[in-house]
């Protein structure tokens, strides 16, 4: 008997320690919902091969982190995503596209070309990738910035001459923002480039982020 009284005490005293906790709870004030803000307001994406990759340098130092800085420094809230791949050509890029598109990018600065260049593929080829993915990525709502690029003559003037004009050609016709030569003040000169004479320095990434930045203020201004 006695033990019955014990164990009926014990359960009468768990249900009010419970019931008090329970009451503390519903005491408390309800916590105010939290708002987050995305942290960015748009997309940038860089997408190219080692030039744009940064290929020898760090990605901090790629012109795509030196772009996003000046945005940064600047009041503009935009992720700048480094999409290069070393060694692509404009066929690989066109198997990738689909996949750059699920990124929601607002703006893409198309470098590309400067490997089927080396490679002596066919002009006509390069123009037809290229602007298959330009025109791939204006049907997805994405403002297109084309680098274009320039090769050493060792395939021949006109080949040379006719590779130049493929990134001119397409921008008249896909009407997108051209940059007319990615690396305006860098090519061949010794300073600003690593030891294979090909592959920008950081210097040299420094000043393609300052040839770059004009025409991401002009695809910002145009959304």
């Amino acid at each position: 008997m006695n033990a019955i009284r014990f164990t009926l005490r014990i359960c009468f005293l768990l249900i009010l320690f419970l019931g008090a906790g329970c009451e503390d709870q519903e005491r408390k004030p309800a916590a105010e919902p939290v708002s987050i803000s995305p942290q960015y307001q748009g997309t940038i994406i860089a997408v190219g091969n080692s030039l744009t990759a940064g290929l020898g340098v760090s990605e901090r130092n790629a012109w795509p982190s030196l772009v996003q800085n000046k945005l940064r420094e600047e009041g503009y809230s935009r992720l700048v995503i480094n999409a290069g791949i070393s060694g692509e050509t404009s066929s690989a890029l066109l198997r990738r596209i689909k996949w750059i598109l699920s990124q929601k990018p607002d703006i893409i600065i198309l470098e590309s070309g400067a490997n089927d260049g080396l490679r002596g593929i066919p002009i006509p080829v390069i123009k037809d990738n290229i602007s298959k993915a330009v025109q791939m990525l204006q049907e997805g709502d994405v403002t297109v910035i084309l680098a274009g690029m320039q090769i050493v003559q060792n395939l021949g003037p006109l080949y040379t001459e006719s590779f130049a004009a493929i990134y001119s050609e397409i921008a008249g016709e896909r009407q997108c923002l051209l940059i007319p030569f990615l690396l305006q003040g860098v090519a061949g000169k010794v300073s600003l480039n690593q030891e294979d004479t090909i592959h920008p320095n950081e210097e040299g990434h420094s000043i393609i982020a300052r040839t770059v930045y004009p025409f991401v203020l002009q695809a910002l201004q145009t959304e």
